[in-house]
């Protein structure tokens, strides 16, 4: 079962290419600090900007390097259903545990479209995360919808970042208790899982992986006093993080740590100075730095 902290992890860029030295020792660190699982090449990944073969190679590096240790979700989404069941299709000969598929994007498509879009991906065989994320596709996956695919055997859970952690409860319903449910809003983690939720894919967890970890385990053993004191010190953090884009963000915050440049690719740009300043004062707020 996936559960706690699964960081969705950067793609290090090293003079607008993919630092596949640095991925790996991003990989062993995320393993030391206590990481529950990896999530390479979502939109945290700039899959959007990656090739397909180097979509692929990430995929194949992390799955290498994390060598069963962790389970390793593959980004594997497209607003094309040809081109979601060639990435899981590679997620699967690549050894991934599973495959993140994002709802398609700009076309819109019915309820309807997205049972067969879904349907087609799972056919592969590969266990599949529906990224519910409506703010940037455009379509909501609506509860019932989850259901009708909850009940094929490839369909395991969901990434939900729609912000509504009351949609944890009504798909508790329709989807089962045993459906994972896995939060893609970081500041919400804390009342996600108090509703049922089983973690979190994070983007703060690239820079803050052991308190993350911590945080979720705490969560896992029902102690809620100490994942609250947790909350509060990864909180602004998280605001920082996302000012402008998160994975941004977040690079600039590992660049702080050593980990890697903060590196982006086009049309993606680097950090005002201003959210410079803030991502640093909340990184000494918990701890991280001096």
């Amino acid at each position: 079962m996936l559960k706690g902290s699964l960081p969705a992890l950067v793609t290090p860029f090293t003079n607008g290419q993919v630092d596949v030295d640095t991925l790996k020792k991003l990989v062993e660190w995320h393993i030391e600090q206590g990481s529950h699982g990896l999530v390479p090449v979502g939109t945290t990944g700039e899959s959007p900007t990656l090739s397909h073969e180097e979509h692929d190679l990430v995929v194949e590096t992390v799955v290498n390097q994390a060598a069963g240790r962790i389970p390793v979700v593959a980004g594997a989404g497209s607003n094309n259903t040809i081109e979601t069941v060639r990435l899981v299709e590679a997620a699967k000969k690549a050894g991934a545990t599973a495959a993140l598929v994002v709802t398609p994007y700009y076309n819109k498509p019915t309820q309807r479209g997205l049972i067969a879009h879904y349907t087609a991906a799972a056919e592969i065989g590969l266990p599949i995360i529906i990224y519910n994320i409506p703010g940037r596709s455009v379509v909501d996956m609506s509860p019932d919808t989850m259901g009708v695919l909850a009940k094929l055997p490839m369909i395991a859970g969901v990434k939900d970042s729609t912000g509504d952690v009351g949609r944890v409860s009504k798909q508790r319903i329709t989807c089962g208790t045993d459906f994972i449910q896995l939060s893609g809003e970081d500041a919400q983690a804390l009342g996600h899982r108090a509703m049922g939720g089983s973690g979190c894919i994070s983007v703060t967890a690239n820079v803050a992986p052991k308190l993350c970890a911590e945080f979720q385990n705490a969560m896992s053993e029902g102690d809620f006093k100490t994942a609250l004191e947790y909350q509060d010190r990864l909180m602004p953090l998280h605001d920082a993080i996302f000012i402008e884009p998160g994975l941004v963000g977040a690079k600039y915050g590992m660049s702080l740590l050593g980990l890697c440049s903060d590196e982006v690719r086009s049309p993606l740009t680097g950090l005002l100075d201003d959210t410079k300043a803030k991502i640093r004062a909340a990184m000494v707020h918990a701890g991280l730095i001096n």
